[in-house]
């Protein structure tokens, strides 16, 4: 090695202790699949969106929780978080820097600079960059929206003008980012200030052609409603929503069945992936509001996924009512919340997700679809059961634990080998190999009740 190469090492290294920014390789980039229903990397690996809503990340943690949050989701499997740039326009991070001047989208307070020991430099922007280094590092794409969806429709806060010059410094900025995807909207409703939300997409999906985009929507309602033809729309997003099916009083509502999005989603065209990017979180009450009602818990978050998923879904994401918050000592609460953000990323459903894209990995999901006809005896809200398959396997999901009557012959083989999968710890219990034809019942084991939840696995013998 040369003078100069030594030289060009220790000025790197002195930048990187300085800064305390990782150098870390870039992630690959992520594209829409051949058959346009499931996403990959740029070199065509099948990729599985194993989302967390860490929505107030940027605002509420300091470095030292970035790398702990970051870090104990890739242990969790979790490949996306979900993040909002901007919460409200009077965003200000855990150190007190503010991200805007007068509240005004295009005008952003930055510094030169971003030496996190030297406070006149680092500024809220290059927290975000550090924030955004720490999830690279850790293997984890960042699904950012760039303002939150209340600040656009209570009142005349954003303009689009604003919006367009706020887009294309964010285009700008992370123009050179492999891992971040945008989430346009924010639990906002489609159908309203549809100029704001295309100048914000159009403008950065312009600059950044190569960086996935959605629309983030309101509780019950899908990105394909309002923006499924839009440019800049890659695939779609569904929020199914807080509510019970007893607490939902919109009659064309989908309620619970957050399967009916994926499978409306899947016929239309353009063809595009869609997947659920917020169903129930983890430790919130039924309805959201109310603090008196019982809080949905692993069990549910559980069913969201693999309904989802086995009816076609490119992926799911994950939320727990303290992690989306980032409650900390002092805060004040949201939904009733009395749980630290830290203990939180240890309840019971974030660490069950893995095993959702566990299963999904072990088999050429991006092949499959769905198809229901291999259930025999299907049923309704918690007795629903979601049929995936592709040639040469089938998977099929039972909340309860009822007995499951399957129409065999649907995958290829003259024998095919059936096992449980057991969605709360991932082993495998084999069951046997049958003749590929007629119908056989499966019965798990445990009693019929929510959350006695299996996957029977079909797969080909030749």
């Amino acid at each position: 090695m040369n003078l100069k190469s030594i030289f060009a090492l220790c000025i790197s290294f002195v930048l990187t202790a300085q800064t305390g920014f990782s150098q870390s390789k870039n992630l690959p980039k992520l594209r829409v699949s051949e058959n346009k229903h499931y996403l990959v990397t740029e070199d065509g690996k099948p990729f599985f969106w194993l989302g967390d809503t860490g929505w107030l990340a940027f605002s509420k943690l300091d470095r030292e929780g970035v790398n702990k949050y970051f870090e104990d989701r890739k242990a969790k499997g979790f490949n996306v978080v979900q993040v909002m740039v901007l919460h409200n326009l009077n965003a200000v991070n855990v150190y007190g820097d503010q991200a805007l001047m007068n509240d005004n989208v295009a005008d952003q307070i930055t510094s030169p600079g971003n030496d996190p020991n030297d406070a006149s430099e680092y500024d809220y922007w290059d927290h975000i960059d550090y924030t955004l280094d720490m999830a690279q590092k850790n293997g984890i794409y960042v699904a950012m929206v760039p303002v939150w969806g209340t600040n656009v429709s209570k009142g005349d806060k954003v303009s689009k003008e604003q919006a367009t010059k706020y887009a294309k410094f964010l285009a700008d900025r992370y123009k050179k980012r492999t891992n971040i995807i945008w989430l346009n909207g924010g639990d906002t409703k489609g159908n309203e200030f549809q100029d704001i939300w295309n100048a914000i997409g159009n403008t950065i999906k312009k600059s950044n052609p190569d960086q996935l985009m959605t629309f983030h929507p309101f509780g019950r309602t899908d990105s394909s409603e309002n923006f499924h033809n839009a440019s800049w729309l890659d695939f779609n997003m569904f929020q199914s929503g807080h509510k019970t099916y007893a607490q939902e009083t919109d009659p064309t509502a989908f309620k619970e069945d957050n399967y009916k999005f994926v499978l409306r989603d899947w016929d239309l065209k353009p063809t595009k992936p869609t997947l659920d990017g917020e169903p129930s979180y983890e430790g919130i009450p039924h309805g959201l509001h109310d603090t008196l009602q019982p809080k949905w818990n692993a069990n549910d978050v559980r069913r969201y996924g693999y309904w989802s998923v086995l009816s076609g879904g490119a992926g799911y994401t994950y939320g727990h009512s303290a992690v989306m918050q980032f409650f900390r000592k002092g805060d004040k609460p949201a939904y009733g919340n009395k749980v630290f953000w830290y203990d939180a990323i240890n309840d019971t459903g974030a660490g069950q997700m893995i095993y959702i894209k566990k299963l999904m990995e072990e088999f050429p999901f991006t092949e499959g679809i769905a198809d229901v006809s291999l259930i025999a005896n299907q049923g309704e809200k918690y007795d629903y059961v979601p049929v995936f398959k592709g040639k040469n396997y089938a998977l099929l999901y039972t909340y309860n634990g009822r007995k499951l009557k399957v129409n065999l012959g649907k995958i290829s083989g003259n024998k095919v080998t059936a096992t449980w999968y057991n969605p709360k710890n991932g082993e495998k219990t084999t069951i046997g190999t049958f003749d590929n034809k007629g119908a056989k019942e499966f019965q798990p084991s445990g009693k019929k009740e929510d959350g006695n939840d299996w996957v029977l696995i079909l797969t080909s013998n030749k």
